[in-house]
């Protein structure tokens, strides 16, 4: 523990305050989850079935990117449950107050077990921001987004 506050410390202080924005953001996704029913949460990710596009600007590719990362740091981090949709939301809500608009994608597989497991995961442009490890073994169930490509 001592050398993640070190780290912290380290760090510049604008990734400082993105990463109080992905605590701030993990803590209203899972707010979100424990409270509301999912076709509230799904009507604010978007239309059913519909996609972003497969391409963005480098530079919005590179904030996706941050948004990633520190979205992905913190979900391992808390003491609360922040696995791939609660990391989706975060996410999403982050692109979008800098006018960013990604597609989440809701997939499932079967396990070793034949249980079925879920797995939610946020695209933007090419880049998988959050759920992106492992997510081609998913058959897409339905994809959210706010613009068609």
């Amino acid at each position: 523990m001592w050398n993640s506050w070190k780290r912290f410390a380290a760090t510049a202080p604008a990734r400082k305050r993105l990463l109080g924005e992905a605590l701030l953001s993990l803590v209203l996704a899972r707010v979100a989850m424990a409270c509301m029913p999912f076709r509230r949460i799904a009507a604010w990710l978007g239309k059913p079935g519909i996609e972003t596009p497969v391409s963005a600007p480098a530079e919005a590719i590179d904030v996706a990117k941050d948004i990633g990362w520190a979205v992905g740091v913190l979900a391992r981090r808390v003491p609360w449950d922040s696995r791939c949709l609660a990391q989706a939301l975060a996410a999403t809500f982050m692109l979008r107050q800098r006018g960013l608009e990604g597609t989440v994608s809701i997939g499932g597989d079967k396990d070793a077990s034949a249980q079925l497991t879920a797995h939610a995961w946020l695209r933007f442009g090419p880049f998988m921001v959050t759920g992106g490890p492992g997510y081609e073994r998913f058959r897409i169930f339905t994809t959210f987004a706010r613009r068609k490509s």
